[in-house]
Formats: structure tokens, sequence, C-alpha cells
């Protein structure tokens, strides 16, 4: 087991030092070493329960005097330390009665005031058809407010400079007692002074001059799933704005535009094109490339190919939002026929009238245009 650390080295201060330094100390470092505000960060939480372990010893006179006489073999065993939700309980008179909350926007104390949060960013974000298919990672750039790193998002000078409101004495609200037929009602409000925060700071921050944050431009890289559709709405939670003086941050909103492409349509998970051929190529058949959103492919039209006929690219469609599996590309063909012919032309057409080939004579496998409408939905 690591040896512990000396219980005024842990909060800064010296064997002599006032209750009201230590206190100043503790909130000092706790603030600093808060979990919320430092997630990437797996020391952190341990550093901050072992400055709500030396507080909880130096705070109290008779503790504080079996310490300083015998050390931590004075104190015996703690058991490992407090637990997060006990300091949060044990301390939140050091930052106005309702805990971190004011601060960290932690709820974990069961009671006092709600957390702060900041306001959400909104941003539209343009995808063509090639990007909504696949997924793609964006890198864009935002203006938000993010916590002042000089007064840990306190607007206090040093991030200390604090004392508890006069108006609602540390707790956020005001009550009000009115004298009715009934008895006495009292009512709570947001307190006026402090705007419910608790706390008024004293010394304002240098670099944000009181409003503990600051505008700051930022690259922010976004992962588009495959599969989002025009109008939806992604959120990148704590990547909104910092709200006044501590809290948590808001979210970050990303509403989808597709933007159209020059040849294929989207259709739920499928893509459509529209391939016109002549009506030789019809007739006779054809190799012809027709374009997809991975690039451009052959494919093969029978001889004999009706206007009309759906001819189907399994997979080549669009990624399903949920994982299960990908859309095809389906190419609906278009005879062409030409509005204007020459003199050669018509000459060769009229030979063809009346021959019986030309004759129209459908089949009963025919499949009429219903038909094929019912089978492209099934």
């Amino acid at each position: 087991m690591a040896q512990k650390r000396d219980y005024y080295e842990v909060l800064d201060v010296a064997k002599t030092a006032s209750p009201e330094e230590i206190k100043k100390a503790y909130r000092k470092v706790a603030i600093k070493f808060h979990p919320d505000k430092n997630p990437d960060d797996p020391t952190a939480e341990d550093k901050f329960k072992e400055a709500a372990e030396a507080y909880e010893v130096l705070s109290d006179e008779q503790k504080r005097a079996r310490y300083d006489r015998f050390g931590h073999q004075g104190m015996g065993s703690n058991g490992g330390g407090p637990n997060m939700e006990d300091i949060f309980s044990q301390f939140g008179d050091i930052f106005g009665g309702g805990g971190f909350e004011g601060f960290f926007g932690g709820g974990r104390s069961g009671g006092g005031r709600r957390m702060k949060k900041g306001s959400n960013l909104r941003i539209k974000l343009k995808l063509d058809l090639e990007e909504v298919a696949n997924g793609i990672e964006k890198k864009i750039k935002v203006k938000r407010y993010v916590a002042c790193n000089t007064c840990s998002g306190t607007g206090a000078k040093n991030g200390t400079d604090l004392k508890d409101c006069g108006t609602c004495h540390g707790q956020g609200q005001v009550k009000r007692v009115v004298n009715t037929m009934l008895g006495q009602m009292v009512s709570s409000s947001t307190c006026p002074t402090c705007n419910g925060e608790g706390k008024v700071v004293t010394s304002k921050c240098d670099v944000c001059h009181g409003d503990g944050r600051q505008l700051q431009e930022e690259i922010i890289p976004i992962n588009i799933p495959a599969g989002v559709a025009e109008g939806m709405q992604l959120s990148m939670n704590g990547k909104g704005n910092y709200p006044e003086r501590g809290g948590v941050p808001g979210d970050l909103l990303i509403q989808i535009e597709e933007e159209p492409h020059e040849f294929l349509k989207r259709d739920g998970n499928n893509i459509m094109f529209d391939q016109y051929i002549t009506f030789v190529d019809a007739a006779l058949g054809a190799s012809i490339e027709v374009p997809t959103i991975e690039g451009k492919v052959k494919i093969k039209v029978d001889p004999g190919t009706q206007p009309g006929k759906i001819l189907r690219l399994r997979g080549k469609g669009i990624k399903d939002l949920n994982g299960y599996g990908r859309g095809d590309q389906l190419i609906h063909i278009n005879v062409w026929t030409p509005k204007v012919v020459n003199s050669q032309e018509r000459e060769l057409l009229e030979k063809l009238r009346d021959s019986q080939n030309f004759t129209p004579n459908p089949g009963k496998n025919e499949k009429g245009f219903f038909e094929k409408v019912k089978e492209y939905f099934q």
C-alpha cells in the first residue's frame, strides 16, 4: 500500500494555517481535481478523494490535534478513504450548500441547487451522397464558450476569491413568509443577488473578468455514421457553451442536409438511376456504363429489353444506419424515342414498320406497369 502524503502537503498549507485558510485551500484543490473536470485523467479522482480526506481531518479541531501529535497512525483505518457520495454530501457547505453542482453540474449529493447547464449550439452540416452512403469523419470549426483556465470557470481571481451570498447565505434561494388567514405560507424563489449560485465573486478573474468562461474557436471532429438522412439531428454531449461561473457545457446539435447528386437519387437505402437507351440497344442488347456512388460500372442490357424494366445492382446502395446491411441501386430503363428523324432514317424505319417482329405482341409473362411497381416495392 502506498504511503499517505502529509495532509498539510495535500492542501498546500502551513501547519499553522487557520481554519479559513484550510477551507479555502481545500476548495481550490477540489476544483482543480474534480473528476467531472478531468474526465481523461485517471488520477484526478484519487487526488480529489485525498484532498477531501485531508480536509475532513484538518477542519475538525480534535482530529487535527490528534493528527498533529500522532500523524496518520493516530487516525486509525478509514477503510480506503471517503467515497464520492460521502464527499458530496458532507462538504457541500464549502461550495454553497449544493455540493459541487454550481461548478460542475454534479447531482451526486442528492440535494441542494440544481446544476447549471450551458446553452446548446446548433449547426447545419451538408453531406454529399457518397458521404451519406458510407459515413465520414468531418472536422468543423466552432466558436463556443469554454471554461476559463485561469479561474477554473468560477469567475473568481485564482479560482478562490468567492464568498457566500449575503442575501441567501449560500443557499441559492430566498424564502418569503406571508401571513394569511390560514396561517403562515412559505415560498422559495431564486436569489436575485447571486442568481441562484449561492456565491458572489469578491475579486474577479483578470482573464475572464468574472464571467468564468471565454469564447474560443476550435476544430471539432464529428463522426457521421453511414445512412443518415436529410433533417436528421445528431448530438455531441458537452460540446456546446459553458455556462457563466460554473456548470456543465451544453450540447452541439448537428442537423444533416443532403446535397443533391447530379445523376443519382436516394430512396431510403436504395439508389435510383434513370438510364436512357436507344430502341436499337433495347432490341439487340448492349453493354452500357452507369454511375454509382462507388464509381462507374458496366451493366448488360439483354436483347428485347422493354421500357420500364428495372435492373438491380445489389449492395450498391446506402449502408443502413442501424447496421442492417446495405441497400441496392435500381436502374430504370427508358427507351429513347427520337422526336426528329431525317429522310434516310425515315426510310429505314418505314421498311421496319410492317415487320412482324416490330408489331407489338406482349405475351402472358410480360409484366404490366402496375406489376412492375408492385415488384419494385417488394
